[in-house]
């Protein structure tokens, strides 16, 4: 290597490049399978479906982190080392989009959400960096904190079971619904006569206690999950400490195969080479509320985005130019773009990849791209998409509390650095869009009176919080972010 040579443009042997760019997927693995496990399950697709979910997330992963680190004309890739995820932000308005329509028909209408949303994040990428001013600390701790306390639901549903559904804590007593349908079919058979006509849509309350609802031994093992993932984190060094949660999940698998609970069926009848194919669940459908909705979760991805790409800047001794910026967030926007195309989901820079280059101190952007083709090989094979959905959610529990909830912590680090004592408005900015955020965790019916249009705008705490907390700051506070605010905050966003 020569003087002229950067560390970032440095091009490491092939074997050097191999095992750290295994290094980085590994630690980013558990959260990039995390997002399509979530809405898959939420969509209530078919297994098969949230396998495909999750082998076009990993393909896509490899896709963008090639287009981010290597670059693909000026105009795409901030070239730094940065590997691309799908963002925990877009969760929850996605979640209440499935909810509101679930199969195939919600995943058409989640995908054209996303490729709107892409577009419109290529267009307005140089424009962000000038809306840092409305996103102080005070800010995006605030959004962060919701974020993770939203999923956390998700982290805990994974552990008990869902409220509604077969694992739903009550469920209606067998004997009533027996006793119901004889009566039903004795009047339409004209065996009983002289009954009144049934009301339609007649049901009976559920008040008896599921024994599929919260088992001690899924408790057990989502415990175990958890524990191990501490253990290592505290007596783990550098590398193994990283990927804890993975770790974690890898011996919560083990103790499901010994309890039976996790077979390899679907693995085995998996291809070990499948193709990623654009629009696997048919042509996607545009609602203009929700591609709106995801629209403003792409403004704070890429605020987040800006932080982590400044701060990883210094860490590399590589001044990000306000061109370099605008590539690297186009590329946010682009990312998403092929993510609505090929099935998957919004993506971002992710954190703890950001944080791996200044544990190891490898600034190779290289290292990046080795991972990028990594993770692509990883889509390719349809086995390892079976294998994570054949994971059960009680294993995935313990490690959502994590995973869920560092994203709360770091929200709260964030928000540590805010001056709370000199300006007590900020309190209000944090208490007020806390409260928006909790509305539908809270109250997921406050919606039933307002018009159905909106619904798709309003069904996530996640966006209720963010525009609250932009607000308020803007109402209290004026513009007050900047550049080394975003940095600063990014430094601590290290989950």
């Amino acid at each position: 290597m020569t003087n002229s040579v950067h560390p970032v443009d440095e091009v490491l042997p092939a074997p050097k490049l191999f095992t750290l760019g295994l290094q980085h997927v590994l630690v980013m693995y558990a959260g990039a399978i995390a997002v399509p496990l979530i809405v898959g399950r939420a969509l209530r697709l078919e297994p098969a479906d949230v396998a495909f979910l999750i082998s076009a997330d990993l393909f896509v992963c490899g896709i963008v982190t090639l287009i981010q680190s290597l670059g693909a004309t000026q105009w795409f890739g901030i070239k730094l080392p940065v590997m691309m995820g799908v963002t925990f932000a877009a969760v929850g308005p996605m979640v209440a989009m499935a909810n509101a329509q679930g199969g195939t028909d919600g995943a058409r209408a989640i995908f054209g959400a996303i490729i709107g949303a892409g577009i419109i994040g290529m267009i307005i990428a140089p424009f962000v960096s000038r809306m840092l001013r409305y996103f102080p600390p005070v800010v995006t701790g605030t959004i962060i904190l919701v974020i993770g306390v939203s999923l956390m639901r998700i982290g805990i549903n994974w552990i008990f079971g869902n409220p509604v559904g077969p694992t739903s804590p009550q469920i209606v007593n067998p004997e009533h619904t027996a006793w119901l349908r004889a009566l039903t079919d004795g009047i339409a058979g004209g065996t009983i006569t002289g009954a009144p006509e049934i009301p339609q849509g007649l049901g009976l309350a559920a008040r008896v206690n599921n024994p599929a609802y919260a088992p001690l031994s899924s408790i057990a093992v989502s415990g175990i999950v958890l524990a191990a993932i501490l253990v290592i984190a505290k007596f783990g060094k550098g590398f193994v400490a990283n990927i804890a949660v993975l770790l974690g999940i890898v011996i919560g698998a083990l103790i499901a195969v010994a309890m039976g609970t996790m077979t390899f069926g679907k693995v085995a009848d998996a291809a070990w080479f499948g193709m990623i194919t654009p629009f696997h669940f048919g042509m996607p459908t545009f609602n203009p509320v929700m591609i709106l909705t995801l629209s403003l979760v792409m403004i704070v991805v890429m605020i987040e985005s800006t932080g982590m790409f400044l701060a990883l800047g210094d860490m590399t001794g590589k001044r990000v130019t306000q061109p370099m910026l605008s590539a690297g967030l186009r590329t946010d926007g682009l990312g998403t773009l092929i993510g609505g195309i090929f099935n998957t989901f919004p993506y971002t820079s992710f954190s703890q990849n950001v944080g791996l280059v200044g544990v190891t101190g490898i600034r190779s952007r290289f290292v990046c791209v080795a991972g990028g083709v990594i993770l692509i090989v990883l889509g390719l094979m349809p086995k390892m998409g079976a294998l994570v959905e054949s994971v059960p959610t009680m294993v995935l529990g313990g490690a959502g509390l994590v995973m869920f909830g560092m994203v709360a912590a770091t929200g709260i680090r964030i928000l540590a650095g805010v001056d709370f004592a000199k300006n007590r408005n900020n309190l209000f900015v944090v208490a007020v869009s806390l409260g928006f955020g909790m509305i539908p965790l809270i109250a997921p019916n406050f919606r039933m009176w307002m018009p159905h249009s909106i619904h798709p705008l309003i069904e996530s705490g996640i966006l209720l919080a963010s525009v609250a907390a932009v607000i308020l700051n803007a109402f209290f506070n004026g513009a007050s972010g900047s550049a080394d605010d975003a940095k600063a905050a990014a430094a601590v966003a290290d989950h």
